[in-house]
């Protein structure tokens, strides 16, 4: 049984499926929604450094771990193991003592990489837009708004 919120559609449909006309329904934030689900796995901040890392190589555990800085042990493997389920990488156990693994991006994963690459050059080409735009932002946030001193006519 699934229990619905009230004012959420119980049409599946606005959370599957990017066809024809596009709108942020897509992205529906309720927990059965997969898009939101996918989403939220490749827009993690480790996902991402995970799979920019396996770009052109396989790497083993230590090796990833040692690239990503900050990243623990348990998370690693988390994230490891979620873009595993999802098809993104693929784990190779060698029979070796000790136990190696190895991880490598899968063809999928290999077309989500180019789909990343595409938005960190769009970063990169748009960094100075986006440091003027913080500036004024914290220009305006920093200056004390005057109290009102009477009734608005």
């Amino acid at each position: 049984m699934t229990f619905v919120e009230e004012g959420t559609s119980k049409s599946p449909g606005y959370c599957t499926g990017t066809e024809g006309d596009y709108t942020a329904r897509q992205w529906d934030g309720r927990e059965d929604c997969e898009v939101r689900q996918i989403l939220d796995r490749i827009a993690d901040k480790w996902s991402l450094l995970v799979i920019a890392l396996l770009d052109r190589q396989s790497l083993r555990f230590t090796e990833l771990r040692r690239e990503v800085d900050g990243i623990s042990q348990r998370m690693l493997t988390v994230t490891l193991r979620q873009l595993e389920r999802d098809g993104l990488v693929h784990r190779t156990v060698h029979p070796v003592v000790p136990p190696r693994v190895d991880y490598a991006l899968t063809p999928l994963g290999v077309t989500l990489h180019h789909t990343i690459q595409s938005l960190v050059h769009w970063t990169e080409s748009h960094l100075d837009e986006i440091a003027a735009a913080r500036s004024r932002y914290d220009e305006r946030a920093a200056t004390p708004v005057p109290a009102a001193t009477g009734p608005a006519g």
